[in-house]
């Protein structure tokens, strides 16, 4: 018998409330210590922690803005729907973070920038970078905050049960005041230590839950023998491998190497090295999602069949299985991973809107107390606009939450693909090429996902390629449009390379972390294909 999902509050103990209270008390002594405690230097930014980022903060820092409640309904719901294949959507990604640490991070850091508009600004002037700056904040809007906010809004309905508006707008304050007092270097001690309490909860969930079903080897064979395998066969209609294959890495470049929310923080590092280290190190965290995220919705499989909306399988492991005391943990780790999501991508959307738009258009000459108030404002309004997108996205019917995510992203991300990999590996890439990508390309990608969600929707018309196929067919599209543009354009602005800046090499210690990765995975991959 599934218990309402409304029971979790009837489930609460004093003790619930009091690891609660204690963990926001915590939380804001944190906020406060690291952005009001000492005495700020005048020109310290709100945005790029003042370039003073280790490995390890950088590596949870981008994991903390990953890991959104999404990532936790998400995982568990399509691991109770079909097993581990959702785990290719982190442990392919370690391809697209190796191009990051390799090939991408060692150019931004020499080109000395803030966010991702300006690096291209600088190679193909201000046109470029305003097209960029306003794409990269509807980005921002769209596929972090409002997405991220409606899937905590979707959890917190679940625990509270009280309407989507309310629970909305209770996160998005909280995740708002960290941004606004303490920027980038608030938002990256909190999520430190918030990424430790969510592996430690995750993980506890998993063993309860492993216990419960009778051992590793009981789980492993109460589920259907495909549930186990990372590559599905053609035929399959959900994941099919070639969907994957191709699909994936199209969001996969624009979410790793282009994102301002994930890129700052490799932009905020010490230096090159400890930029490179933290990418390996997110890559390692990446792993995890199998043992935290994914077995919480396989257990539910075998504990709970039959749910009526596998969304709901994170939730009902924590009633049925946490004892009284445990569920204010949980209750804490939810508030942590949407601070963390919320919190970084305010942080992104107000550097690119102060950086890019205000100083660049409005106020050339503004002095750090003007960007900084800017940059609040930023916030705020951000705050507002997605709320409002997320009461909407709570409007869409019949659509499993896993794949939502994935397709919103599959098609905001290839003109950015297409942009940044031109100019990174092409050197005739022409700014009429960018820009026709960046205006004309987006119009067409958004304007498709619009038509795919929304309008002709794939369960009505099912004429539709997979949604990763679809958005790696407009991928292909816009980058042979771009190579075409180059090519004819008679009169080329092309980006000149400053003979003055050297690219810097990997140490021999990057080299070592990602050689071992690159060994792992592959042994993973082999591991849980060999059915």
């Amino acid at each position: 018998m599934i218990l309402a999902m409304g029971s979790l509050v009837t489930n609460l103990t004093p003790l619930d409330y009091a690891i609660v209270a204690a963990y926001i008390v915590v939380l804001m002594i944190i906020g406060y210590r690291s952005s009001f405690a000492k005495k700020k230097n005048k020109d310290e930014t709100l945005f790029l922690a003042n370039k003073s980022l280790g490995w390890a903060s950088i590596g949870f820092n981008m994991w903390g803005t990953n890991v959104g409640p999404s990532m936790l309904l998400a995982y568990a719901s399509i691991g109770y729907a079909t097993g581990i294949v959702a785990v290719n959507f982190d442990w392919y990604a370690f391809v697209f973070l190796l191009l990051l640490a390799i090939v991408f991070a060692p150019k931004y850091l020499a080109s000395k920038v803030s966010t991702m508009p300006e690096f291209m600004g600088k190679r193909y002037g201000d046109s470029t970078q305003n097209i960029l700056a306003w794409y990269a904040l509807i980005k921002i809007l769209i596929s972090w905050l409002s997405l991220g906010l409606f899937a905590g809004g979707f959890l917190v309905r679940q625990i509270l049960g009280i309407p989507m508006w309310e629970s909305v707008i209770v996160l998005v304050s909280f995740a708002g005041l960290f941004t606004f007092a303490g920027g980038l270097k608030t938002i990256a001690k909190v999520n430190f230590f918030q990424m430790i309490l969510l592996i430690a909860v995750s993980l506890l969930l998993t063993v309860i839950g492993v216990v419960k079903v009778g051992g590793l080897s009981a789980m492993y064979h109460k589920v259907p023998h495909d549930y186990w395998n990372l590559i599905h066969p053609a035929s399959d209609k959900k994941y099919p491998w070639y969907a994957i294959l191709l699909g994936y890495p199209v969001s996969a470049i624009a979410f790793f190497c282009t994102d301002q929310a994930m890129v700052q923080s490799v932009l905020g590092a010490k230096n090159l090295e400890q930029g490179q280290l933290g990418v390996n190190f997110i890559a390692w965290l990446k792993i995890l999602s199998l043992p935290l995220f994914i077995l919480t919705g396989i257990l539910c499989f075998i504990l709970y069949p039959g749910l009526k909306d596998p969304a709901e399988a994170y939730m009902t492991m924590v009633t049925h299985l946490f004892p009284p005391g445990l569920n204010g943990l949980v209750i804490v780790v939810l508030i942590a991973v949407l601070v963390g999501t919320i919190g970084s991508s305010l942080n992104s959307l107000s550097t690119v809107f102060t950086m890019d738009v205000y100083v660049k258009k409005f106020n050339p000459n503004a002095t750090n107390k003007q960007i900084i108030k800017v940059g609040r404002m930023a916030v705020v309004a951000g705050c507002m606009f997605a709320v409002a997108v997320a009461l909407a996205i709570d409007n869409i019917k019949g659509l499993n939450l896993f794949d939502v995510f994935q397709s919103v992203l599959g098609f905001i991300a290839p003109p950015l693909a297409v942009v940044f990999l031109l100019t990174v590996f092409w050197k005739k890439t022409s700014r009429k090429a960018v820009n026709t990508v960046l205006s004309a390309g987006s119009a067409f990608s958004l304007g498709t996902g619009v038509l795919y969600l929304w309008v002709f929707t794939p369960d009505k018309y099912p004429i539709w390629p997979h949604y990763l196929l679809l958005s790696f067919y407009i991928f292909a599209f816009l980058m042979a449009l771009a190579i075409i543009i180059s090519l004819l354009d008679t009169n080329p602005v092309m980006y000149i390379p400053d003979k003055l800046v050297t690219i810097v090499k990997p140490t021999r210690r990057v080299k070592i972390a990602w050689g071992i990765l690159i060994i792992v995975m592959i042994c993973l991959y082999l591991i849980f294909n060999g059915h």
